[in-house]
């Protein structure tokens, strides 16, 4: 790397046009303008002004809105909270002096006694301050970390079941510690949350060395383990993972075949959770619900021709589109010309639908664009999360979506599917009995949280002040201006010499932009969902602190790393020790081509490391030179990397005297990863002098500059990008501008051509901004608007998801008891299925308000035999209607009847298979239940009815148990294929029921158009669909248990593998 120029207009920069610091200011907005930007002025009256001539306002505004913020805080009720959590930030500062005096062994064994303790009786109250006090001074001693005071208050918030509210850099990984141990110490599990597997492996390695120091078990969930380490993991006391891992691991469980295969801790999976990142979660990811699918039917081959279809029709005149929403609607002209390029003669036909292929073939069309929604990676579509701007490769959308977009790009079509599990992670974590999170963004969604999870959000103080200056945001009136001007305000910094972080929405803005600099030979770098920036994230943000660093970033929501000011010595450190040592590893390179990275490095400072680092690094390099030629070892990149990484991980567990023991010890084997973690720790010393000393210039140059070039769809997301700067009371500012061309505003349908045509007669020069109040407050009441929109979806979905929340809990429970309970509980729910069957048939062709005479008796009997089989058509073959009502009559009259040895007059007589006293009990229970239940309405036959449900309960629960014990085999086997069954028909009919219920919710919205609640629609049929689901679940399990023990050997195949 060259040293930094001492110019602040580097040679290779082409000569710099005077920067515009014009602003076209507008202050009493025309109130009765449509559109959410309102310019104004007396009669049309406009002035151009000087942004200088306004400091003294400027000035003014900013103290009295300083004096208005301090009695707002004062006044509210979050200050009054945080205020009385300052009595255990007490408890625990008196403690401290008392803990610092023990021994590491004295400090561990804290943990044991906190768990006598709560044997004893004690709560997690009474212990709070002092296991508070313990992880603080583990984590000094092991991380070299000790919690604030504020942070004390953050762990005490996540503890009371809270939203803890902490800025961006005020160490919410670290306030995490305190929480999770606490509620560790139950021995009942504690998971903490993040967004992504690189963090849950950071924190779990990272934070996790003060939980093992104090003796908890720390377990990590990631992608692509195996069951087994899976199920270890999760039984650990604290247990990091990422929130899809979770939610795929829960559903996964509830589709097991055997207890076996179970990971998670039933019959109590979830105990207490800490969300990192909250909001993103459970709002912004809320709406999106996980899915595990199976392969359906063979349509791929519908989905290239509707593409083609698709590009025939022309917007706006074949079909409209709502952009709100994602919706299309085809018109007369769209429906004729489709139908006859398909020659069908209806796209609704149910034997030859086309409609639903032709309407995702347009939303792939219309929505769903290349660099924005997706990329095309080895010749897959692969999904662009746009919250974190990273590529989800396992997800995939749902309802034919995936595949019309496959269409569109011209790409194999992978099978159509069809979901067999779902949830949303709304209703995941309210699964927990005691739920909490941590964001840097949550106060604005706090009525969301409260409403939809009664959970408050706390909003903790920062450790020092806050000092970043949020700039008024910028208006223009097309894209184009708007672009020029950000390249300009970047250029500026640049020679300023102050990193400059850009947010932009898509990857299509952020390569947009990168072109842009490089006209402009402005060095940057660019993190987007690109293989070739993805995989050099870590080391782009730990550069994106430095003096003249530019960095142009997809959302950076969950990036989980802090832009440090000066640099991340850490990252730094680790990189030089990579360079130097990577390529005697291994012979492969990186395959990330990036044009610009070279001559990004030109203008960072060189980082210069001291004679015992070079030497080090002189020696790593000989030794790993030695390893990779002299003893034929071969490596590939990652594998090189990872011994790189698990090098540095040893080298924050074991300080430089004990690493020097270790490769003494391992001396005759050439000790390569002691010798990279001593060379690593030299290195870290100087990158801590030289980051300390660029932080210092950076900060007095100003700080990040962070520019947003979008307003989000919600306050929130603009929030996170400007927290990235002004961290732990650093200096910094911020600033978004828009264009009124951005797509926000086509989104909500706002004209914005009148106000386009209005700026262009006040200026020809598109690129100076309009700025003032009233734009700023237009574009926020645009954004409110936004919110509330997205509110109403995500509580809609959240009311329909309650009725489906309900049924899954029912199944789920239900298949637990199935695949967890004894032998015993499996045979009872096979007798409890064959009632049930019993009881149906029974009420539907019998009233018990009415004589016998007028019952269906015929179709009774025939509908008994039917479910039985030829297990019951030799017994009641010759039964005729008339036999069965005189026997029936003849039970009515009867005074008395033995209960244990009953059966109806002259009819055949139950098999003799309740003998022992457990059958005999089960029996007794059953007719217990039968006349307790309000299923039979109270009428003069009443008990007659109650009877013959008993008879014909008992003879075919006989002849279930009679049949089984003929076939001889043993228990074990027998109680295996009932499992199976239960199982596998719940699993089949609640596949069916997810389809039904999923059809059903976009079917109900239509009945609004007949003044009917869709909501109250959708929970009166959606009750109606799961009783005939259950239903049918009862009926196709006894019929499969009979028909197999009737026939075992050519049953043999059905239900077991």
């Amino acid at each position: 790397m060259a040293p930094v120029p001492a110019v602040l207009n580097p040679p290779f920069l082409p000569s710099k046009p005077p920067y515009k610091q014009m602003a076209l200011y507008y202050t009493k907005p025309i109130p009765t303008l449509p559109f959410s930007l309102t310019l104004s002025f007396p009669r049309l009256q406009r002035r151009l002004v000087i942004r200088s001539s306004t400091a003294i306002n400027v000035s003014l505004k900013e103290n009295l809105g300083s004096l208005k913020k301090r009695v707002t805080d004062f006044t509210s009720l979050n200050y009054w909270i945080v205020k009385d959590y300052y009595r255990l930030v007490e408890a625990v500062n008196a403690l401290e002096s008392k803990i610092q005096k023990l021994s590491d062994d004295q400090l561990s064994a804290k943990t044991v006694e906190f768990r006598r303790r709560l044997r004893q009786g004690e709560t997690l109250a009474d212990i709070q301050a002092e296991a508070f006090a313990v992880v603080r001074e583990a984590a000094t001693r092991k991380l070299g970390m000790r919690h604030f005071d504020v942070q004390i208050i953050g762990g005490a918030v996540l503890h009371d079941g809270s939203i803890a509210e902490m800025k961006t850099g005020e160490g919410k990984t670290l306030v995490s510690t305190l929480a999770a141990y606490l509620n560790a110490l139950t021995g009942e599990g504690v998971h903490v949350v993040t967004v992504n597997d690189y963090l849950a492996q950071r924190d779990a390695e990272w934070m996790g060395r003060v939980h093992r120091f104090l003796g908890l078990s720390v377990g990590l969930i990631q992608k692509g383990m195996a069951s087994k380490e899976r199920r270890s993991n999760y039984r650990c006391d604290i247990t990091y993972t990422n929130n899809s891992e979770l939610g795929f691991d829960y559903l996964r469980d509830n589709l097991a075949g055997n207890s076996e295969q179970l990971v998670m801790r039933w019959p109590k999976p979830f105990h207490f959770a800490i969300v990192d990142e909250v909001d993103s979660v459970l709002i912004d990811e809320g709406r999106n619900p996980l899915l595990i699918s199976g392969e359906a039917n063979k349509d791929a081959a519908r989905y290239p021709v509707a593409a083609k279809v698709a590009e025939l029709l022309i917007r706006g005149i074949h079909y409209s589109v709502e952009l709100k929403d994602n919706s299309v609607e085809l018109t007369e002209e769209g429906i004729l010309l489709a139908e006859m390029a398909l020659e069908t003669k209806d796209l609704w036909d149910e034997n030859d639908p086309w409609a639903r292929f032709v309407m995702n073939a347009l939303k792939a069309k219309e929505f769903y664009r290349r660099d924005v929604q997706y990329i095309v990676r080895n010749g897959k579509a692969l999904i662009i999360n746009e919250l974190t701007g990273r590529v989800e490769e396992k997800r995939r959308w749902s309802e034919g979506i995936h595949q019309a977009v496959e269409a569109k790009e011209g790409l194999k079509i992978q099978a159509d599917s069809v979901v067999v599990a779902q949830i949303t992670y709304q209703s995941l974590f309210k699964l927990y009995p005691k739920l909490s999170g941590m964001t840097g963004t949550a106060k604005t969604e706090e009525k969301e949280f409260l409403k939809m999870f009664q959970v408050p959000v706390i909003e903790v103080p920062t450790n020092l002040p806050n000092i970043r200056k949020d700039l008024p945001i910028q208006a223009f009136a097309s894209a184009r201006g708007k672009w020029e001007y950000v390249r300009q305000e970047v250029e500026y910094m640049f020679r300023q010499g102050r990193p400059v972080l850009v947010g932009t929405t898509s990857v299509e803005n952020s390569e947009y932009l990168s072109d842009l600099l490089k006209e402009w030979r402005i060095p940057h770098n660019v993190l987007n969902a690109r293989p070739k920036y993805a995989t050099r994230e870590a080391e782009i943000v730990a550069q994106a602190g430095r003096k003249h660093a530019i960095t142009i970033s997809t959302n950076m929501a969950g990036r989980g790393t802090d832009i440090i000011l000066g640099g991340n010595p850490k990252m730094l450190a680790k990189e030089i020790i990579e360079n130097r040592v990577l390529p005697f590893l291994t012979q492969e390179a990186l395959n990330a081509e990036i044009d610009h990275e070279i001559f990004s490095q030109k203008v960072l400072s060189e980082i210069k490391v001291g004679s015992i680092s070079s030497a080090l690094l002189a020696k790593t390099a000989l030794m790993a030179k030695y390893v990779g030629k002299g003893e034929g070892k071969s490596w590939t990149y990652q594998e090189a990397k990872s011994i790189v990484s698990d090098s540095v991980e040893m080298s924050h567990s074991m300080d430089a005297k004990e690493l020097q023991q270790l490769a003494n010890e391992q001396s005759e084997m050439y000790p390569l990863g002691p010798t990279i973690s001593l060379a690593y720790l030299s290195v870290l010393k100087d990158c801590e002098v030289h980051c300390f000393n660029e932080g210092s210039e950076v900060k007095r140059l100003g700080g990040l500059h962070v520019i947003g070039t979008s307003l989000h769809e919600s306050r929130r997301i603009d929030n996170q990008l400007r927290g990235r700067a002004g961290r732990q009371g650093d200096p910094g500012s911020t600033r978004f501008m828009v264009s009124l061309q951005d797509e926000m505003f086509q989104k909500f349908n706002f004209d914005t051509e009148w106000a386009v045509r209005l700026i262009s007669k006040i200026t020809d020069d598109e690129t100076i901004p309009i700025e003032g109040d009233a734009i700023v407050n237009q574009l926020l009441s645009l954004q409110i608007n936004a919110e509330k929109y997205f509110f109403g979806i995500r509580k809609s979905l959240v009311e329909f998801d309650e009725v489906l929340e309900v049924q899954r809990k029912h199944v789920y429970d239900l298949r637990q008891l199935i695949l967890t309970g004894d032998d015993e509980s499996c045979s009872q729910h096979v007798f409890q299925y064959m009632q049930a069957v019993v009881d149906e048939i029974v009420f539907g062709n019998a009233d018990p308000l009415k004589h016998p005479r007028s019952w269906n008796l015929s179709k009774l009997l025939k509908e008994f035999i039917t479910i039985g089989g030829k297990l019951l058509h030799e017994p009641f073959v010759g039964i005729s209607e008339e036999a069965f009502l005189k026997s029936l009559l003849q039970l009515h009259e009867s005074s008395s009847i033995n209960i244990s040895s009953f059966h109806l007059p002259n009819l055949p007589k139950p098999p003799n298979a309740f003998r022992g006293i457990r059958r005999k009990s089960s029996s007794l229970k059953r007719w217990l239940a039968i006349c307790s239940d309000d299923l039979t309405k109270n009428g003069s036959y009443r008990t007659t009815t109650n009877l013959l449900r008993k008879y014909l309960g008992d003879f075919l629960i006989a002849s279930y148990l009679d049949v089984i014990q003929e076939s001889g085999y043993d228990d074990a086997y027998i109680k295996e294929i009932e499992r199976t069954v239960l199982l596998k028909t719940l699993d089949y009919f609640w596949r069916d029921h997810l389809v039904n219920m999923n059809r059903l919710s976009s079917a109900v919205n239509v009945r609004s158009f007949g003044h009917r609640n869709p909501l109250e629609e959708y929970k009166i049929d959606g009750c109606r669909f799961f009783i005939s689901m259950l239903s049918a679940t009862r009926r196709l399990t006894v019929e499969t248990l009979l028909q197999y023990w009737s026939s075992p050997t050519e049953s043999q195949e059905l239900f077991v593998s």
